[in-house]
């Protein structure tokens, strides 16, 4: 990612935010990788990026899609972005990649699977790779969906790696948590067990079509039953649970409806405005914790210390809890 900002032209910051504020796309998805540079001097730069362009930002709706591989997230996203542009909405699509925890390499292939909404104007796709950040989504996802709004995005859509419980991290920077489920796999409400679906404010049973039309209806009336043993949201909003065939293009309006429904009725109790404003709080604490971390990690004596105790650890000739303390005395 470093490199791809380093191959292009040297330009200006305030040549950057102007062409990020018109709207040009090359612009976009050169802030992008400026702000997922880990280079010192990029960091200083991307932090000016965003402070400069911050009271553009926030008029977008956020939307979080999540669910496990295989759910079809990437095929019901393009039917989704292509409904939305058809409404005259200008969507931004960040797509998380997973990356290999042995090489840290990542596939990056959204593009190719959403290949008809990668060529609407109205569109953008930013595959990114996750790296080891928590949740299936780059650790410079929140500063992203910044520059997106800046850039004049209606509604940026979020798409996760679908990890299991860790992936809920996403709902923290997002407006609204879009949960896609499948039928048949056995055991429909095995998802209950996790706290992902007490997150969900929607829930879309996909690939709702053909033989599966009659297992889907019947896992949508086993998951309206248990969404109703749920304590209420913070939004006090009843989760609906819906069908959808990304395929058949089926029920994509009715889930976009339901969509402005919460909308209106976050707004209306004002947790949609109290949800930002948690969200910015939060996120703030998670960069100092990061960047303590950071700080500490990279200290030569610390690392040397670490280096020694690890080998009292693995030896069993100290306690984890007794090389900590000794290591913060």
């Amino acid at each position: 990612m470093d490199s791809t900002f380093r191959r292009t032209p040297k330009i200006h910051l305030q040549d950057l935010i102007d062409g990020l504020l018109s709207g040009n796309r090359v612009f976009l998805s050169q802030s992008i990788t400026l702000v997922e540079s880990k280079r010192s001097d990029d960091k200083a730069l991307s932090a000016e990026l965003i402070d400069k362009i911050i009271q553009r930002s926030g008029k977008s709706l956020r939307i979080g899609i999540t669910g496990v591989p295989g759910v079809g997230k990437s095929t019901f996203i393009e039917v989704f972005g292509k409904m939305l542009t058809a409404k005259g909405k200008k969507v931004a699509v960040l797509s998380i990649d997973p990356s290999s925890n042995r090489t840290k390499g990542s596939i990056l292939g959204d593009k190719t699977r959403m290949d008809e909404l990668s060529r609407d104007p109205n569109a953008y796709i930013r595959p990114s790779a996750s790296g080891s950040s928590l949740g299936g989504v780059a650790s410079s996802t929140r500063e992203a969906i910044l520059l997106c709004e800046a850039a004049g995005y209606d509604v940026i859509l979020i798409e996760t790696v679908g990890v299991g419980q860790s992936e809920t991290v996403v709902k923290d920077m997002v407006d609204y948590f879009l949960l896609l489920m499948l039928a048949g796999g056995g055991d429909e409400l095995q998802g209950i067990k996790r706290g992902i679906m007490e997150m969900a404010d929607h829930i879309l049973i996909n690939k709702a079509d053909k033989d599966n039309t009659k297992a889907a209806k019947r896992a949508r009336e086993d998951y309206k039953n248990a969404v109703h043993l749920f304590p209420p949201n913070d939004a006090n909003w009843v989760v609906p649970v819906g069908l959808c065939s990304a395929l058949e293009k089926k029920g994509i309006d009715e889930a976009w409806k339901e969509i402005e429904k919460y909308v209106a009725h976050s707004k209306s109790n004002e947790w949609f405005y109290e949800n930002r404003k948690n969200q910015g709080i939060k996120w703030f604490h998670e960069r100092i914790s990061a960047r303590l971390q950071s700080s500490f990690y990279s200290k030569p004596e610390i690392k040397q210390e670490i280096k020694k105790r690890e080998e009292l650890i693995s030896s069993q000739k100290i306690s984890v809890r007794k090389a900590v303390d000794e290591l913060f005395s």
